[in-house]
């Protein structure tokens, strides 16, 4: 096997890997725009997008992580009189 041929098939291969990416990140870009428009919609229903946001970060997260988390800003608040 000659070296050009070998560079055909990286290059081959090369150029697979990247046309993949491209084709994902153009999906990612639709569903960040399908997304946008979601929260768009909720807000227009009288949402607020930034509860809305923590609450979708909060439900991706271990529920148990959350409460200890939780019990945590409960008890600095109560320490500076904020509870």
């Amino acid at each position: 096997m000659s070296d050009d041929n070998t560079y055909s098939v990286a290059a081959d291969e090369l150029r697979q890997f990247v046309e993949r990416i491209e084709h994902l990140e153009g999906e990612k870009k639709d569903i960040s725009e399908q997304i946008k428009e979601v929260y768009t919609e909720s807000k227009g229903r009288g949402y607020d997008g930034k509860a809305l946001r923590e609450v979708v970060a909060l439900r991706k997260r271990d529920r148990d992580e959350v409460a200890e988390q939780e019990a945590i800003v409960d008890m600095y608040k109560s320490a500076l009189g904020m509870a």
